[in-house]
Parts: C-alpha cells; sequence; structure tokens
C-alpha cells in the first residue's frame, strides 16, 4: 500500500505541474497518451486499493487538491496498473458547478456513484 500512495504522491504532483505551468490541452493529451498496462490487473492492485491510495496521498499533499488534478492523477494511476479507467469532466447550470470523477465500465470508482446523475458529462478522456 505505501508504494501506491507513493506513486499516488508523485502523480499528483506531476497533474499539478502540468496544470500550473501549461494548458488544460496538455493535460487532456497526457490521459489520452497513457495506455492500461496490459496483463498487470490479473495480478496488480485492485481497483478500491489504489484509489484508497490516492486519497491517502491527498491528505498528506501540502495544497489542497481538487476534483480535476484527484481524478487526472487516479485515471493515470488506475491505467499504469492495468485498469481501463476514464475521467469524466461534468457541469450542471443552476446553480453552475462542474466536477470531475473516474469511471471504470462505467461505474464511479473514486467519488458517489451518483456524479454521473447530477452532472451533465461535457468530456471523458
Amino acid at each position: 500500500m505505501l508504494q501506491y500512495t507513493i506513486e499516488s504522491y508523485l502523480l499528483l504532483l506531476r497533474v499539478e505541474w502540468i496544470m500550473k505551468f501549461s494548458t488544460f490541452r496538455r493535460l487532456h493529451g497526457v490521459l489520452r497518451c497513457q495506455d492500461v498496462a496490459k496483463g498487470l490487473q490479473e495480478a496488480g492492485a485492485p481497483v478500491q486499493e489504489l484509489c484508497h491510495a490516492i486519497d491517502l496521498a491527498c491528505v498528506f499533499y501540502l495544497k489542497p487538491v481538487k476534483c480535476l488534478q484527484r481524478s487526472a492523477a487516479t485515471t493515470l494511476l488506475l491505467r499504469r496498473h492495468g485498469v481501463a479507467a476514464e475521467m469524466v469532466i461534468g457541469a450542471q447550470l443552476l446553480p453552475f458547478k462542474k466536477h470531475a470523477w473516474v469511471e471504470v465500465d462505467g461505474a464511479v470508482v473514486n467519488d458517489k456513484p451518483y456524479m454521473a446523475e447530477i452532472y451533465e458529462q461535457m468530456e471523458r478522456c
């Protein structure tokens, strides 16, 4: 578990770096380029354990972690460990809110399961 938490922390740093010094297009490109590792899911950690590692890394992170950073890092971590994860960005009009979460096989894995019902999906990557 410690290894996954350290890896998660480093991914949070990487995503923050991209968000601070580049554009959303660059972050989108990084997510699109991260292929799902082949053959690792059978021997790898379960999805819940990897999501818990991200949650722990967020607790120890130096600054508050927003949903976009957390979801991008979660997507990258899951894909590195053989899970076909997608980051979803959604919005609601009244009152205007935006949010990001991660889905695996259509199920939300890093947030409340009803996120897809509250927010209109704007982008999947």
